[in-house]
């Protein structure tokens, strides 16, 4: 098995593709307006409009309704990405701080309130554990 994507549900996609495209400095590929994907090398976020619900069931997703999932990518420099970030006026939710578990997270919220974490491994155990 291969874990290689997630999918958001948005009522605005060209609105939150532009937001995803701003803060991680990928670029999407757009397959129609109701659906595009930005791929990294390790997992491509998928974002597609509620148009596209109704493929996989009526009422299967709902828009700006996770309180569950984290989104997470790994960056170079968390501190360097929160200074990066402070222009586009995200919700922070939490600035740097390093974890117990040996990252260096910054949590904040897309426009449809989904929580992103941008971290860096900064104990030698999370660096190998990130590694692998």
């Amino acid at each position: 098995m291969n874990f290689v994507s997630i999918r958001v549900i948005t009522d605005d996609v060209a609105r939150l593709v532009g937001f995803y495209e701003q803060v991680t400095g990928v670029t999407a590929t757009w397959s129609t307006p109701d659906f595009a994907e930005l791929a990294t090398p390790a997992c491509t976020l998928a974002i597609a409009s509620t148009r596209t619900v109704a493929l996989f069931g009526t009422g299967s997703a709902r828009p700006a309704a996770n309180h569950s999932v984290i989104t997470e990518f790994r960056m170079a420099d968390v501190d360097a990405e929160f200074e990066r970030l402070a222009p586009l006026d995200c919700e922070i939710v939490q600035k740097p701080t390093t974890m117990p578990w040996g990252n260096r997270s910054l949590l904040f919220r897309d426009p449809d309130g989904h929580l992103i974490n941008f971290f860096t491994p900064v104990t030698p155990e999370a660096v190998r554990r990130q590694d692998h």
